[in-house]
């Protein structure tokens, strides 16, 4: 290559960077930042950096190319989602074994025991709300793809072990089973269930609670509308980075109806009915299938009740750590509920929780307290402990 090829080839190079940077730059147009994120503490810098690196159109194309590789010759998605049949998408959390699984297990059934007591002692109610995998659900559209061996029958095994401890916990799998014949209880390209399929398990945990421990005071009435129908990008489509180049390729989306339930005495008492008493009758802890108001589950608890229901569950955290932060505030405190639902997806029953935020010797106590064999084990060793002084 002679020097002036060499000068042309440096300057057309420079001159395409230059170019596609400059492009990049109307990114900023819709670029904010939260007030906490300011120049001085260095926050604003990280998320313009952020900001300009996802928008660079190299980067975009390389992430679209080869996620649209990834896609049609591999029928595979980044890691989170496994891909199956008819455009179904699945979180690959309820396909991969876990490391320490049965660990995970004995550890999170002695934090939920330990729970059910804790709620006990302010007397308190708990009631279980399991949620079967959508691979339970749907496992005809699974397509070649098999769950590992652990999750195989981990809802009948959490259900035999809560069962074991005495803890209420409605079968959800069979009321859903027989409801996907009149339309979707899970969504096709979400984790998450549909409002009906909320529904569905709001109804089943009604009939239980009136049955197992009815509630007391007068009981209120709701009404539920459901709202247009709407195309639903579901969570699972961000593990296929197609968008904008190939958006084509990706699974067409959910039909989401979403619904609102309101008190029907609202309007004539001025909105007040809800606050004519201060007990709470009922508490909802648990993950995104509980804090999301897309799927109305808070709103059809209260309508199977014929209650308020007071939502303390957390998106993106899971279900233990929620209740673990739930039973150290002052609502807990001060105002326990008669009866509090604590929705926990199966799938989180093997799943390592970082406990690192709360008091280790708490934590600690709370599992002891639900392992009969431990406590036996520490009041032989307590027994003993004179006799081995005297020897």
């Amino acid at each position: 290559m002679t020097r002036s090829l060499r000068i042309l080839y440096i300057v057309l190079f420079l001159a395409i960077l230059l170019a596609l940077g400059v492009w990049s730059l109307r990114s900023f147009g819709s670029f904010s930042t939260s007030a906490e994120t300011t120049v001085l503490n260095g926050r604003w810098t990280k998320a313009a950096e952020t900001h300009y690196d996802d928008e660079f159109p190299i980067k975009r194309l390389g992430t679209n190319l080869w996620a649209a590789l990834d896609f049609k010759l591999f029928n595979e998605g980044r890691p989170g989602v496994v891909l199956g049949r008819d455009q179904w998408l699945y979180s690959d959390e309820e396909f991969n074994p876990v490391v320490n699984g049965e660990q995970n297990e004995a550890d999170n059934l002695a934090l939920i025991q330990g729970v059910r007591d804790t709620l006990k002692k302010q007397g308190t109610q708990l009631v279980l709300a399991i949620v079967p995998a959508k691979t339970r659900l749907y496992p005809e559209h699974i397509g070649d793809n098999t769950p590992a061996t652990l999750h195989a029958d981990l809802y009948q095994q959490f259900h035999a072990q809560v069962a074991k401890a005495g803890i209420i916990a409605p079968d959800l799998l069979t009321p859903l089973q027989s409801a996907k014949q009149n339309g979707a209880v899970f969504l096709r390209t979400d984790t998450h269930w549909t409002p009906m399929g909320a529904e569905v398990v709001a109804q089943q945990l009604g009939t239980v609670i009136s049955k197992e421990t009815p509630l007391s005071g007068e009981p209120e009435k709701f009404i539920t509308e459901a709202k247009e129908t709407a195309p639903y990008k579901g969570d699972l489509t961000s593990f296929l980075p197609l968008d904008p180049l190939f958006s084509n390729l990706l699974p067409k989306p959910d039909q989401l109806q979403q619904r609102s339930t309101n008190p029907a005495q609202a309007e004539a008492n001025g909105g007040d009915a809800l606050f004519a008493d201060s007990e709470v009758a009922v508490g909802l802890v648990g993950t995104s299938y509980s804090a999301n108001p897309n799927w109305n589950f808070l709103g059809a608890l209260k309508q199977a009740l014929h209650s308020d229901v007071v939502n303390y569950a957390e998106d993106g955290h899971g279900p233990i750590l929620p209740m673990l932060k739930y039973l150290q505030t002052d609502a807990f405190k001060n105002s326990p509920p008669q009866v509090l639902i604590w929705e926990f997806p199966e799938r989180y029953l093997p799943a390592h929780n970082d406990l690192g935020e709360f008091d280790p010797q708490w934590i600690a106590e709370l599992k002891q307290a639900r392992d009969p064999q431990q406590n036996l084990a520490l009041n032989a060793n307590k027994s003993e402990s004179p006799n081995r002084a005297q020897n």
